[in-house]
């Protein structure tokens, strides 16, 4: 299992869910993809807006989604 972080180097929320992102401890693996220099790849996965989080599991087929910033707890939950 693994989280894809969509987002954008000009994007203030993406920085804060970066933020928080590095505040916290977890098994989870959270790769960042950069919506400008991956587009293709945020096309492939329907990025609409950022931050948007999507879960994979080992076969690399989405279990969940978020878009938008996420309080640590919730982010934490989020990731159980």
């Amino acid at each position: 299992m693994k989280v894809l972080k969509f987002g954008a180097s000009w994007c203030t929320p993406c920085k804060m869910l970066q933020h928080i992102i590095d505040g916290i401890d977890s098994d989870v693996p959270i790769e960042s993809v950069d919506i400008d220099e991956e587009s293709e790849r945020a096309m492939q996965y329907a990025v609409r807006g950022v931050p948007t989080l999507v879960m994979l599991d080992d076969t690399g087929t989405e279990i969940k989604r978020n878009v938008g910033v996420l309080t640590r707890d919730k982010l934490l939950e989020w990731l159980k």
